[in-house]
């Protein structure tokens, strides 16, 4: 059987890091750091996403905003909203809680956030800076997180085929660029790829991130595998369930993320310390974190 990665065990770590600096920057500048989230509509999920991240920034001690707006909200207040957040030196990191409705312009709302309070890492500057390899002023929060799960288990990921199931901006695009930085060979696809067994039999790393409960069978996974399962769905019986089937994977890799328990806290831990590095960056303090397992993440993740 599998190792199962236990991303709660991996973000109580992070959390506890991040509440000593959290102290300092408290104690040299009397602030907190300050984290804003919109969220539009009153979609189930997004509630509850939303929910996890301020109990995870009540924790720590952060100023903690939720802009609530209904479904019909207009582009041009949202605009004026988040020019708002970006004035505010009370506010440090600024995300917006996606998917938003059709009407509104999603790109264009991301592009007005100020890069430097983009704890979620979707601005063009810092997505492009990280599509050209260089190091962006924050990088996504879950493909982010999925590589620092994956380095629990194999810290020298160089020359590893990597496989990833799914090609949004979220996740799956900006992981590909996340492991290209790690010197692995990226294939990518996505649910309507042909033969995509194929894809995923040849990979060492194995990510996924469709929204389709257990839809990658354990016999499409290469023995020996490590497997990262980025997907969260309910089953009609209540229960969640991730992309991959679990109990069938469990029997071919060598380490797999369970669901829940695995991506997602270490999403939100990552978002925390995103936050927290805007806010010493705001004050111009020097901001360094070191993770679990002894590697500098800057220094690591991004070559220049």
């Amino acid at each position: 059987m599998s190792i199962v990665i236990d991303g709660r065990k991996n973000a109580d770590q992070l959390m506890s890091e991040l509440g000593v600096l959290t102290q300092v920057f408290h104690k040299e500048t009397g602030k907190r750091p300050g984290l804003a989230v919109l969220r539009i509509g009153e979609n189930p999920a997004s509630k509850l996403y939303v929910e996890k991240k301020g109990r995870a920034a009540s924790e720590l001690g952060y100023l903690f905003e939720e802009h609530a707006f209904p479904e019909n909200i207009t582009n041009a207040f949202l605009e004026a909203k988040i020019k708002r957040l970006n004035a505010d030196d009370n506010i440090h990191g600024i995300i917006i809680q996606l998917p938003l409705p059709q009407h509104l312009d999603t790109p264009g709302l991301l592009s007005l956030i100020d890069p430097s309070k983009d704890v979620d890492g979707l601005h063009p500057l810092n997505a492009g800076r990280l599509c050209e390899g260089f190091s962006p002023l924050f990088t996504p929060c879950a493909p982010l997180a999925c590589l620092s799960l994956i380095q629990t288990v194999e810290q020298n990921l160089e020359g590893l085929n990597v496989g990833i199931v799914g090609s949004s901006f979220l996740v799956g695009k900006p992981m590909a660029m996340l492991m290209l930085q790690q010197d692995c060979t990226v294939c990518m696809g996505h649910i309507k790829t042909r033969n995509l067994s194929d894809l995923c039999k040849t990979s060492d790393i194995l990510v996924v991130a469709i929204g389709c409960p257990n839809f990658i069978p354990g016999n499409w996974i290469k023995k020996g595998a490590i497997v990262i399962d980025v997907g969260v769905n309910r089953l009609p019986s209540g229960k969640l369930a991730g992309d991959v089937d679990f109990v069938s994977a469990q029997k071919r890799a060598k380490a797999i993320t369970p669901v829940p328990g695995g991506v997602g806290p270490m999403t939100v831990a990552i978002l925390m310390r995103n936050t927290l590095e805007a806010a010493y960056n705001f004050v111009d303090i020097s901001f360094s974190l070191s993770w679990g397992n002894g590697n500098e993440l800057a220094r690591k993740t991004y070559k220049s």
